[in-house]
């Protein structure tokens, strides 16, 4: 009886397929990557520029990820919570993210054999002026074939491995720059809605202007009607009375088109959004900075950073890798014949297998240049990584100084709209006594008119600012959140197993053949 395969023949090919198996995990390399320091400071100087200030969390005042209940606002919750349901900007970031998740499959395809299989079936005649072939001059005969080959690169120097690790580093920062989209919309959201409630307030205060200079109109026109002033207090108020209406009307420019950029961060068209107008405006939270050295972890974006660098890490070893030999194993099998039915019969069975070894041993400098392109584009992420800190660190710092001066703006400014008001009340009884001119009262209504838009346009910078802050302290985001490398391999388009180990290798080869 005939063997399928000659022990005498296998042994060489299964101890070559063995020893490149074993050798697979030997070595790895290029750098391994370490985390570069960053410049942290101690302590914010804003924070510590304002007296009690409180050193806390920002998850101990609001939930994680939720971090716009702050402003206890039911409508903000609402239109915030649909971002995720239909930012585009934000869809697109996820797509980067699962086309990121693929691409680590496609590097851990370089782990594993590859295989092909083709069967070809050809029926030739033979020219009549080339002499006599094998059947004679113009004869016709029949040619069918299946064979199967597989091939495989033993990852000797980590190059896979290391390519491996690049792309695993870049989807994690591609899930960072979904989490960096996904709060730029949040915050720009709650910014917007900012707007808007501040535009209703000013409506508010406008209408509320034009009812009092309506009553000023009135009494202007009695007295003028009594001949005791002139008809120039009458135009004076009317055109008082005029211009409040008229900017009571333009608040409406502002407020429709911020209402407009809220339907659009939704994923939704203009027509499809309307908000009703409140009373309120939102309260002005307290936003503890926490420590410095926790915003490395708590921003996407530096989150990003630091995995671009360790993606540009990874690169330097692939490069270093192309300095060694590379080895090839081959297998192949199959039948030919020129009858159909004669292919399954063992006499037209073929076989073979062998390796190759293939090494560079000059390139001009080329292997060389790659490597220094890799170390500096590494040096350049890890400048891009702590520019990226010293921006999160300015960011912090501004707002921190912006949410303290305008507190006392404001403090200020209430107590000069205090004083506004009286002096308009004054100077109103004054003129109603004949005392004054309408030309000082038409002064007094204006300044006072004008501290109050100052007052509203303070708190809506204090407003601002507190969304800004909150965004610069990573919107209650962790780095925790990114995913493992695990779970990106687990949720890869192709999901394979990592190759056995090393010692169960020899009976994952002897499995091969039944695949043929």
């Amino acid at each position: 009886m005939r063997t399928r395969n000659p022990p005498s023949r296998q042994k060489p090919a299964r101890a070559l397929l063995q020893l490149g198996t074993l050798l697979v995990g030997a070595c790895t390399v290029g750098p391994n990557y370490e985390r570069p320091a960053a410049p942290v400071p101690v302590a914010y100087k804003e924070a510590a520029a304002k007296e009690g200030w409180q050193v806390a969390r920002p998850a101990d005042i609001y939930d994680r990820g939720v971090w716009w209940s702050v402003y206890d606002d039911p409508v903000l919750d609402n239109l915030e919570r649909q971002i995720d349901i239909s930012n585009q900007n934000l869809k697109s970031a996820e797509a980067r993210f699962r086309q990121s998740e693929a691409i680590v499959a496609e590097a851990r395809a370089g782990f594993y054999p590859t295989a092909t299989i083709n069967a070809q079936a050809q029926r030739t005649r033979a020219s009549g002026n080339l002499g006599r072939g094998r059947g004679g001059p113009g004869s016709i005969a029949n040619f069918f074939s299946v064979n199967e080959a597989a091939s495989w690169v033993p990852d000797l120097w980590g190059s896979i491995r290391r390519t491996v690790e690049g792309d695993v580093a870049s989807a994690q920062a591609t899930a960072a720059n979904v989490a960096s989209a996904r709060l730029a919309a949040q915050g720009q959201l709650a910014a917007d809605y900012v707007q808007l409630r501040i535009a209703d307030e000013l409506k508010r205060l406008l209408d509320a202007a034009v009812t009092a200079y309506t009553e000023s109109l009135r009494i202007t026109q009695n007295q003028y009607n009594a001949g005791i002033v002139s008809a120039s207090d009458v135009a004076q108020a009317r055109t008082q009375l005029e211009s409040a209406r008229a900017q009571a009307i333009a608040t409406g420019i502002l407020r429709s088109q911020t209402e407009h950029a809220i339907a659009v961060l939704m994923g939704k068209s203009p027509a499809e959004l309307s908000i009703p107008p409140l009373d309120t405006v939102p309260p002005i939270p307290s936003v503890p900075a926490g420590l410095p050295s926790e915003l490395l972890e708590r921003r996407p974006d530096i989150a990003a950073a630091e995995r671009r660098m360790a993606a540009a890490n990874a690169q330097i070893g692939v490069a270093e890798a192309a300095f060694f030999p590379t080895i090839t194993l081959n297998a192949s099998s199959g039948s030919a014949a020129e009858q159909i039915g004669k292919l399954v019969s063992a006499a037209s069975r073929t076989w073979a297998f062998g390796s190759t070894l293939a090494e560079t041993i000059f390139d001009a400098g080329a292997r060389h240049a790659v490597v220094e392109q890799n170390r500096a584009l590494l040096d350049a992420a890890i400048a891009d990584y702590r520019q990226t800190v010293l921006t999160g660190f300015q960011q912090v710092e501004d707002e921190l100084a912006a949410l303290r001066i305008l507190a006392d703006q404001a403090a200020a400014q209430e107590a000069a709209v205090t004083a506004s008001r009286e002096a308009e009340r004054i100077i109103f009884n004054q003129y109603k006594a004949g005392t004054v001119a309408y030309t000082n009262v038409v002064i007094a209504q204006t300044a006072a008119l004008a501290s109050a838009e100052n007052a509203v346009n303070i708190r809506q910078s204090r407003l601002l600012a507190s969304v800004a802050l909150i965004q610069a302290l990573g919107g209650g985001w962790d780095a925790a959140q990114l995913p493992s490398r695990d779970r990106i391999e687990a949720d890869s388009p192709l999901n394979f197993s990592p190759l056995p180990p090393t010692d169960t290798l020899p009976g994952f080869w002897d499995s091969l053949p039944k695949l043929w």
